[in-house]
């Protein structure tokens, strides 16, 4: 499928002054990929982000309207680059008419659509239900959201303009101090699901957008402090399956980490000590089988819900959350696109039901991550079990409901 970015000399069309908002590597510049998922009709931007080389991408979403013009799913950073991308579609199918905020929580989704939004002055933008700001909660036009072109999704969508394209479901989690929203927008014509958390799939190799700048991969292909970064194929790949591992368990089983004074023997012994590779330091030590807690992670592609996700928030209502996949189960959709990891998904109303069969009565399996056909290993997740129990005695998080 087609893919388009734009190479400069100096980076300012890939510049996002306002990185500090949330301060997620890659920071100031911030490269977009555009892909064509369905001719003339769907196309998806990937941006980079992560903490400490742990990248996934953050993924926009744009469908063509049947009577013209481009709706747009989750916004990520409009640097120059993004917008000239978008606007070359614009050229060819009509300007953005609706913008999309599928979150109430996501603040990586949230904190770009006011800029992205003002870059289209003429577009509505519709937001989840239940919005909210921590420390004080906010109206949304003190952050920034346009006066008089933002509102609430309504509960019923054939209220909205764009009811003849897209049909959605609204999943709505109260979870005491803030609301856990997301919004699977439903386009009929191309029979595609749009998501943002709630479910995703891992590739084996590394998602394009990482390739552009392998960094971050051939930094946790090594073993040890003292390798030298090597790009090859292999590393790549092995670098992007332990980033997977390190962002969906934090610290699986198969990861150890080295005592202080050792991690600076060997950082003093690193081949270099740039400031871009935190200056040698490399505390991470993976234990043999490192490789089969990533296959069974990626469960040859299935969609399957992330283990924090399930521990902390969507066992808090599973009533909810059932009556939400029933309703986009009930969709004759053939593929879904969440916002970060692989996309497209190719799978079926079916298999979307089964990754949440770990929420069926008579009560959440706390037992079972990932999904019921393809479970994570429990020693995996044994560190955020330990990590929702330590929250939870200490008050800042809730039990969930039974």
């Amino acid at each position: 499928m087609p893919e388009r970015s734009i190479d400069t000399i100096n980076g300012r069309e890939q510049a996002w002054w306002f990185w500090f908002l949330v301060p997620l590597y890659p920071y100031l510049r911030r490269r977009t990929l555009r892909r064509e998922v369905i001719p003339e009709t769907l196309w998806t931007f990937d941006q980079v982000q992560g903490i400490l080389y742990t990248v996934v991408p953050i993924r926009m979403t744009v469908v063509k309207l049947a009577a013209g013009g481009l709706l747009v799913y989750a916004p990520i950073a409009p640097t120059r680059e993004c917008i000239q991308l978008v606007k070359e579609l614009e050229a060819s199918h009509g300007a953005v008419r609706y913008i999309i905020l599928p979150t109430a929580s996501g603040l990586e989704h949230k904190v770009f659509v006011p800029p992205f939004a003002r870059c289209f002055p003429e577009a509505q933008i519709f937001v989840t239900p239940h919005q909210w700001s921590f420390p004080l909660n906010f109206p949304l036009h003190w952050l920034g959201f346009p006066r008089g072109r933002t509102q609430i999704l309504p509960a019923n969508s054939a209220e909205t303009p764009f009811a003849d394209d897209f049909d959605y479901a609204i999943l709505d989690i109260n979870l005491g101090k803030g609301s856990f929203g997301e919004v699977a927008l439903w386009h009929k014509r191309s029979r595609t699901v749009l998501l943002t958390d709630t479910v995703l799939s891992v590739p084996e190799h590394p998602p394009a957008i990482l390739e552009l700048d392998p960094y971050p991969l051939l930094f946790h292909a090594r073993n040890s402090a003292l390798e030298v970064m090597e790009d090859t194929e292999a590393n790549r790949r092995r670098g992007w399956q332990r980033i997977a591992l390190f962002a969906l368990y934090f610290q699986p089983s198969t990861l150890k980490t080295v005592g202080l004074a050792q991690a600076l023997r060997d950082g003093w012994s690193a081949p270099t000590h740039a400031k871009k590779a935190y200056f040698g330091l490399f505390p991470f030590q993976w234990q043999p089988g490192w490789e089969r807690s990533f296959e069974a992670l990626r469960g040859q592609g299935r969609p399957f819900v992330a283990p924090i996700l399930q521990t902390f928030i969507l066992d808090h209502n599973p009533q909810a959350v059932l009556a939400w996949v029933d309703q986009v189960a009930s969709w004759d959709f053939k593929r879904v696109i969440p916002c970060h990891f692989d996309a497209p998904i190719t799978t079926t109303p079916e298999a979307f039901r089964q990754a949440f069969a770990v929420f069926e009565p008579p009560c959440p399996d706390q037992e079972t991550f990932g999904s019921t056909s393809y479970p994570l290993p429990s020693e995996d997740v044994e560190f955020i079990r330990k990590l929702e129990a330590l929250l939870d005695q200490r008050g800042l998080t809730k039990p969930p409901r039974q």
